[in-house]
């Protein structure tokens, strides 16, 4: 199939498309809400109807504007964006569900500019995904900071001021300080900004580039990129969440760390190349980096008694596993890093959703309290149990697979430190979701608090929280155990 320059536009456009519609129907809240439901739906079959030109090695790319010789705003789709844009969008109709049940519940104001920002965001994450050259990324990757400040800032109280002021400043001094200065070098030594999508081995500088550039502009990009929370460059995200569970789900499954992850992934592949990675020492490195930002990240989790922290840590500690694996930079560890993007986003979605059902329904924060709370929302816990499994990496669960293929990289590269690495941290991954779940299903109410009598489950606007909840969770299980597209998608980027 003929791909057009429209097809190509349509999945950023149409997410700025449904925030106007939002911000115009703010009047008439019944349909409001239901535009981004649309709107995700709509965006997420212009994602797919892409997939047989990608898969059958088309270039759907549709050219904007040039502002400089090799500068130019650009978009083109390829089988690693395919798989971001494909999983978020296809997310972003879950959590438009949740959403509506979620705000309405808790009777939350300005829903509709957390409508208009949460859809706005969206766009800027299929904007990164399509993003056909580092300026262009650039763009949309500010794009996700500016919506995300006002979802993050939501409750307009001092804490929620305090976190969105921390998270905004974390990510805006990093892209201003790091990112920027990298590009204008990269240019400068290079002459483009063109991410080279057809062969993740050469990159894009010339054979006479100086090492100590290619260095100085590597760590820059690896840190600007502040939105993949590798340390130290970190606390912003569990200082972000004061937000709104919605907005949680959002940061770490979704939009804003997937687009910090994409962005490294992209970075060291289609700028910098394996070949010139590895000739620098520069993969070995940075994995030993994520290593580290793994193992720390899961200590700190496991000291967290509020639910929201501890899966905030989770997930600075799993983003991590993802620049593991392309840091590798061997098919299999390059491969477990790619396909953890959509495993992680899945399971992580699921977890979060779990954790507002039980705000919304029981006003429980602390995992203390939450013995026997299975015999109030026995759905949610075993739905928060079996995304658990993915992060922990239990078959058949989709986090295993990605852990299979990162062990195996490992191996590869005859690494026993970061083998043992992955294994360590899924130990302690068992003990920091383990904890929550045992509680759950086994643990008693605090001392005071008489045992719970019926389910909180039954109300129309739980189960519009369950539902989605549920179908997340069931498809980390499908691509556990059928995990062929996915490989299919990334074995055509590694080709």
């Amino acid at each position: 199939m003929d791909v057009t320059n429209v097809q190509v536009l349509l999945p950023p456009a149409l997410p700025a498309i449904a925030a106007i519609a939002v911000l115009a129907l703010r009047k008439r809240p019944a349909i409001r809400d239901c535009v981004p439901v649309i709107g995700a739906v709509l965006t997420f079959c212009s994602v797919l109807q892409l997939a047989p030109a990608v898969l059958a090695g088309q270039v759907c790319r549709a050219s904007l504007c040039t502002l400089l010789p090799g500068i130019t705003v650009a978009l083109r789709i390829d089988g690693m964006g395919l798989l971001f844009a494909g999983t978020a969008s296809f997310l972003w109709i879950a959590a438009s569900l949740y959403c509506i049940g979620y705000m309405r519940m808790l009777r939350e104001h300005a829903q509709t500019r957390f409508y208009v920002c949460y859809a706005a965001a969206v766009g800027g994450a299929m904007g990164v995904a399509f993003s056909e050259n580092l300026f262009t990324l650039y763009f949309f990757y500010e794009i996700v900071s500016i919506f995300t400040y006002p979802l993050v800032a939501h409750h307009q109280d001092g804490k929620a001021y305090d976190g969105a002021r921390k998270y905004l400043t974390y990510l805006m001094v990093a892209s201003k300080a790091l990112l920027l200065p990298a590009m204008a070098i990269m240019y400068i030594t290079c002459g483009t900004l063109d991410f080279n999508m057809a062969d993740i081995h050469r990159g894009i500088f010339p054979a006479a580039a100086s090492p100590a550039i290619i260095r100085a502009c590597y760590y820059m990009m690896l840190f600007g990129f502040a939105k993949a929370a590798i340390m130290p460059l970190h606390s912003w995200l569990p200082a972000a969440m004061v937000a709104p569970t919605p907005v949680s789900a959002l940061l770490h499954a979704v939009v804003v760390v997937k687009v910090g992850v994409f962005s490294v992934c992209r970075m060291m592949l289609s700028l910098f190349g394996t070949e010139r990675l590895a000739s620098l020492d520069l993969g070995s490195v940075t994995a030993w980096i994520a290593a580290f930002t793994i193992l720390a990240a899961s200590v700190v989790a496991m000291t967290k008694t509020d639910l929201k922290a501890r899966l905030a840590y989770s997930t600075v500690s799993q983003l991590s596993y993802i620049v593991l694996g392309v840091a590798m930079l061997v098919p299999d560890g390059v491969t477990g890093g790619l396909i953890h993007i959509a495993n992680h986003a899945f399971s992580k979605i699921s977890l979060f959703f779990c954790a507002g059902a039980i705000i919304c329904a029981t006003s429980k924060t602390d995992i203390r309290d939450m013995g026997g709370i299975v015999k109030q929302m026995p759905i949610t816990l075993a739905i928060f149990a079996l995304a658990a499994l993915s992060m922990i990496g239990v078959p058949p669960v989709g986090g295993f697979v990605s852990k299979w293929y990162l062990a195996v990289g490992a191996l590869d590269i005859k690494s026993t430190g970061l083998l043992a690495v992955i294994l360590v941290s899924s130990i302690l991954n068992a003990y920091y979701f383990g904890e929550v779940v045992l509680r759950g299903f086994f643990g008693n109410p605090p001392d005071g608090v008489a045992p719970a009598d019926g389910s909180l489950e039954t109300t129309a606007l739980m189960r519009l929280m369950i539902y989605p909840t549920a179908a997340a969770a069931a498809l980390s299980v499908v691509w556990g155990m059928y995990p062929d597209l996915f490989l299919k998608i990334i074995r055509l980027k590694l080709g």
